[in-house]
């Protein structure tokens, strides 16, 4: 059973994220609603609401609340928009999402991720939400467009197969970079005639690899 957390540790973190910018409150009442004890490791529930990363299976990890709640807010999710995520990891960012959209689609390589998101947010409630085994850099033509998409690992570039998703006006944030070393979380916001780019801040994300995991 996961462990109750204190009131005054909740407030230390909804506390922390507004000391470190985060304004939009749609995004707090999220990150407040959503229980990040139940989306980490059992030997990390006592440390969930600290503002670090944290390991998860696979090599994997559930990134800090900052950087989930930082993302969400870049992204201006509206309540009837479709949300692609490439990494599902734990669920937890798919959690969040699910919060301030109308539907959210999170793909993962990671079978055994996967499957045990996929349980996670059912039995968590979060119904709107959709997981899905697929490569992230071959995004299926037949899953549609999206208002949003996030990535939430490296990639030193992004490809055209999930670009292409992405509706005109719709907005994708993805950390651009090398895979060992510092990435830049980048703003793509398309327009008719292309994408309009911007660099927000500096991140250290776990690399997205192509293809499905054989062994996992």
């Amino acid at each position: 059973m996961a462990p109750k957390h204190s009131p005054p540790e909740k407030m230390m973190f909804q506390l922390t994220l507004r000391r470190r910018g985060i304004s939009d409150q749609s995004v707090l009442r999220a990150m407040e609603d959503v229980p990040r004890e139940a989306f980490v490791e059992p030997a990390d529930q006592t440390d969930a609401y600290r503002d670090s990363a944290l390991g998860i299976a696979c090599g994997q990890t559930i990134s800090q609340p900052f950087v989930v709640a930082y993302m969400t807010e870049q992204l201006h999710v509206q309540k009837r928009q479709r949300v692609l995520e490439v990494g599902t990891g734990s669920g937890y960012q798919a959690a969040i999402l699910s919060r301030l959209a109308g539907q959210v689609l999170t793909v993962e390589r990671f079978r055994t991720l996967a499957d045990a998101a996929r349980a996670r947010l059912e039995k968590l409630g979060f119904h709107n939400v959709e997981v899905m085994l697929a490569d992230g850099f071959n995004i299926p033509a037949n899953i549609g467009q999206f208002d949003r998409i996030i990535v939430t690992a490296a990639m030193e570039q992004i490809p055209e197969s999930l670009t292409d998703r992405l509706e005109v006006g719709g907005i994708l944030i993805a950390p651009v970079g090398p895979h060992h070393g510092v990435q830049t979380l980048v703003r793509f916001v398309r327009t008719e005639t292309g994408f309009d780019r911007k660099e927000l801040v500096d991140v250290r994300f776990v690399p997205a690899l192509p293809g499905i995991a054989r062994e996992l």
